[in-house]
């Protein structure tokens, strides 16, 4: 497919800002579908007789932003979900008050698939049980036969049910019988399906800045969103007082994108705010609790709630795979008798072959091995990253180490605009080849952070190598001093 994209060389605007703009604004109108593949840089540059490290800024900028997905091997693609929350300064994709480069002289170094993504959400495939995965649908097949390709329970095979209230019970502390697990395919589908259990006209306090994904399925769904301020322990409850909220969406284990692990003290604090009215509701996102390396786990918010008011959300997908679409509700006793009356209609989202795989995957032990494994090894990223910060960073504040896929880290701004300084800092790291992410980009978009806050930024290590995390940092060191 080529892209008849017309550029025009008196506009003040460079060559690939151009293209970016005219591809972003095809994506927005719907020109180009989520899931269409977009032509490669080297067929697109020649198309439009200009460099190929043109096209490549171009398409590095959409892929930042959530546009367009790159595929090593593969491609670019567009997104099936775009962003409604930029951090990058559309008009000022060229950074201001600096000499103009021509795009041929400054991204001579770029190679398409040698970009260091500091993702914060994705996860190490490179270690995934294929072995263990095929032995057991093999096993399946064989001993199943027809019986698994059958329309299942909506709320999930109960065998799955069982295993995953078992884990929950050992590994988390969750108090809850296979009656109260709901399965979908993927969180966003359980998000959506809490509507039919909560009912319409809801007020939901959420962190912020925040997940953004739950954030927009909350705002599909025309729920009130209010932005809820946070201090060191997490989501401050009287500020859902305050904003009339009668639901919480809370990130517990590992707060995204900040880090933050929330104490004991205020995960009572929280329940006694759900405990203070009827109709009150906390919806605990478990975010990477299977993933902490220093201190003793933390249970659960819901194994702590004796009075039905924690709505509990988990998934396998940073665990496993994020193929695996299987996620889980547990609901509590008076809203799975609403569920039940609302939702039995609907048919299950997952397949029953899926259900089975993963049901043997927990109760063979192949889980728990895995899990043991992944933790020793993101332990060890996660251990030195911290120490190339320390290293080549020391400038920079850590904060949200200790768990999870990512840390944080922040500069202080010394008097300069800490907004501007991110998205410079941001654009500085972009051209060296490595993609980080801002904070200030997880911010709802009707709230943007503060200028209190000071340029933060994520940096995701589970889906890098070492020697990719020593040579991101390495070069994060070498463009940040020198901007």
């Amino acid at each position: 497919m080529d892209l008849n994209i017309t550029l025009k060389p008196d506009d003040p605007a460079h060559l690939y800002e151009q293209i970016y703009k005219n591809i972003r604004d095809r994506i927005i109108r719907g020109e180009l579908k989520g899931g269409e593949k977009l032509p490669s840089t080297r067929s697109l540059s020649s198309f439009l007789h200009v460099s190929r490290s043109t096209v490549t800024l171009a398409y590095e900028q959409l892929s930042l932003e959530g546009y367009i997905a790159m595929k090593k091997n593969s491609g670019a693609y567009v997104c099936r979900t775009i962003p409604t929350n930029i951090d990058i300064d559309r008009k000022d994709f060229i950074e201001e008050n600096t000499t103009p480069r021509k795009a041929a002289e400054t991204e001579e170094k770029y190679i398409d698939n040698d970009r260091i993504d500091f993702s914060p959400r994705k996860i190490d495939m490179t270690a995934f049980p294929y072995a263990t995965w095929r032995k057991i649908l093999r096993e399946l097949l064989v001993t199943q036969k027809a019986d698994i390709f059958y329309r299942g329970d909506p709320q999930g095979d109960l065998s799955l049910r069982e295993t995953i209230a078992r884990y929950l019970r050992l590994s988390r502390g969750l108090s809850c019988a296979p009656e109260q697990v709901v399965i979908g395919a993927g969180n966003d589908y359980l998000l959506m399906l809490l509507k039919y259990i909560l009912g319409d006209n809801r007020r939901v306090g959420m962190e912020n800045p925040t997940y953004l994904r739950a954030y927009d399925i909350f705002k599909a769904l025309e729920y009130e969103v209010e932005p809820v301020s946070m201090d060191e322990a997490g989501m401050q409850p009287d500020d859902l007082t305050a904003a009339s909220c009668d639901t919480a969406y809370v990130m517990p284990a590992h707060q995204y994108p900040t880090g933050i692990l929330m104490p004991y003290p205020r995960r009572l604090e929280l329940l006694q705010w759900a405990n203070e009215a009827p109709g009150r509701y906390l919806i605990e996102d478990d975010y990477d609790s299977e993933f902490k390396y220093l201190g003793k786990p933390v249970p659960a918010l819901q194994s702590l709630d004796r009075s039905g008011k924690v709505i509990y959300i988990g998934s396998f997908s940073k665990s496993i795979a994020p193929a695996i679409r299987i996620s889980f509700l547990i609901l509590p006793p008076d809203l799975l008798s609403v569920y039940r009356e609302n939702c039995s209609f609907l048919s299950g989202t997952c397949s029953r072959l899926d259900q089975s795989i993963l049901r043997e995957f927990i109760d063979g032990g192949y889980f728990e091995r895995h899990l043991l494994r992944m933790r020793k090894g993101y332990r060890a990223k996660h251990d030195l990253c911290l120490s190339l910060i320390a290293q080549k960073l020391p400038d920079f504040t850590v904060h949200g180490d200790g768990a999870g896929l990512h840390v944080v880290i922040s500069k202080d701004p010394e008097g300069r605009d800490p907004g501007q300084m991110e998205r410079e800092m941001t654009k500085l790291a972009l051209r060296a080849g490595v993609v980080v992410y801002p904070l200030r980009g997880q911010a709802m978009k009707e709230h943007p952070l503060s200028s209190s806050v000071p340029p933060t930024f994520l940096i995701g290590f589970a889906a890098l190598s070492e020697e990719e995390i020593g040579r991101g940092i390495g070069i994060l060191a070498g463009v940040w001093e020198k901007g």
